[in-house]
Formats: C-alpha cells, structure tokens, sequence
C-alpha cells in the first residue's frame, strides 16, 4: 500500500493519513500491519522522523522530517504552538455560531499503556477555537428523534491535550460523528447505516507554520477521502470546502520527479 504524498523537499515530507492508520507501530500493535511511519519509509526509500502525531481514527496532514534535526525542529514547533492547525469535523445537533472554547480538561490515559503512569488528576488548560459552517437536517429516526440534526464544524487547537477536539465537542453537546469513545453512539450507528460514515469524521485538513530550515511560510492541505466527499453530498454541503474536498489516490494528481503532490501553498 501507498499514501499520498501533499508535500515533499530536501529535508520534510507531509502525508494525508488515512482514517484507521496507526502512526507509527508500539508494543501494544507488535502485530499491525498498516503504519504511516513504515509505509512511507518505504515509499521514499529512507527513515522518516515523527514531528506530531494524529489519532489513530482521525485523518489528515501528517507532517514529518527526513532527519532527527529537521524533525526535531518541527516537533519543537508543534510543542511551542507555533503551528496552527486546522481540522473540519462532522458533528451530531445544530452548531452554528463561533467562539473559543476554554475548557481545561483531566489528562487522558490509556488502561493499558499507561497502567503505570502517574495519575495526575489536575485539569490542564485547553482552548479551542470553532465555527459552524453548515447544517442540516435528514428524514431518519434517531433514538427519541424524529429527524437527525449535523453540523460541518471548522475548528482551531491552541492546545494539543491528548484527544482534546473529540473531548471538547462533547462538552459542546456535540460529539464528532463516528467518536466510539466520546461520540453518541446510536447517533454513529445512523450516520453509518445511512449516510455511510463509517469512520470518525475528524479531519487534520491544514497546518501553517515556518519552514523549520528555510524560514518560509508553509501551508499543506490534505483532501477528503471518498467517505467525507459523500456525506458532503448527502448532506448538501459540496462547495463548503473548495480547497480540500476532492478525493485523492496516491497515483493520481499533478506530481513531480520527487513524488510530491503539488497541493500545497508557500507564502
């Protein structure tokens, strides 16, 4: 398997990660077969430096070095909040207005992996920006509903808290369609059966920063993949997302001698 590469130079690439695709293999996945950071080590035919990371259910732009410096550096950045990042959500009820959302939350830990870690139960501070930029509502029964009410949510970290968009929508009463943790899940079952979101509807679709060695704006998108482009169609929102809603294979594209899609923006 192959993914698609949205931007590559002499010292960083950035792919679109698909939904269900773990970042890289831990203890706990020993056996997993599809991870970004092989699959792209592959592709390029050298390491590759994590810089952030996404979860495993979410898609979008994954940023990467191709060496610890450059990654480091990168990483650096993403730790001082110096990279904005844009992520588009698909969320249960009526979201229409936008604000800042300061909520600090508990830190999250796994059962498992962080069984032993410290249980520290202080909230940490956690700010997120939103904006609803499209409702509708579908003829299907949902639990006491007669009808079901989404939201197309745009939404800005200026914190990375460990599953903060997922945990702060739901706060919101709006939980990320296709959440199994935070979401609602009659709610995922219907949009899964109906509208055919199968997966979390949360997508990393742009970061901004500067170059980590050239000091030059950088924005990268990543495009939607077949399940977001059709509920954008089944919901009547095609054209809410002009720069990233098209579907994109890891074949196709304008691409040059490096394999680098040729989406992205500098300046």
């Amino acid at each position: 398997m192959t993914l698609e590469i949205i931007y590559q130079d002499r010292w960083l690439v950035a792919v679109n990660k698909p939904s269900g695709w773990l970042v890289h293999r831990s203890w706990l996945d020993r056996d997993e077969k599809v991870v970004v950071m092989q699959t792209v080590r592959d592709q390029l035919g050298q390491h590759v430096f994590t810089a952030h990371r996404l979860d495993r259910p979410t898609s979008g732009v994954l940023l990467m070095g191709l060496s610890s410096e450059v990654g480091r550096l990168l990483a650096q950045q993403f730790e001082q909040r110096q990279i904005k990042k844009r992520y588009h959500a698909i969320v249960r009820g009526w979201l229409q207005e936008e604000a800042t959302l300061d909520y600090p939350l508990i830190e999250e830990l796994d059962k498992i992996a962080d069984k032993y870690a410290r249980q520290d139960k202080t909230p940490q501070p956690a700010v997120t920006h939103y904006r609803g930029l499209a409702v509708c509502e579908m003829p299907i029964a949902v639990g006491r509903y007669a009808s079901a009410r989404y939201s197309l949510v745009e939404l800005e970290p200026h914190t990375g808290r460990k599953h903060q968009l997922r945990r702060h929508l739901k706060h919101l009463k709006h939980p990320i369609i296709g959440d199994s943790k935070h979401g609602d899940l009659r709610q995922n079952r219907a949009a899964a059966d109906h509208f055919g979101c199968h997966h979390l509807m949360l997508h990393a679709s742009e970061l901004a920063l500067n170059h980590p060695v050239t000091g030059e704006p950088l924005t990268i998108r990543a495009s939607l993949d077949a399940v977001w482009i059709q509920a954008l169609a089944q919901f009547g929102w095609r054209g809410v997302l002009p720069t990233i809603e098209r579907v994109e294979f890891p074949d196709s594209g304008s691409q040059d001698g490096s394999g680098a899609n040729k989406e992205h923006e500098n300046g």
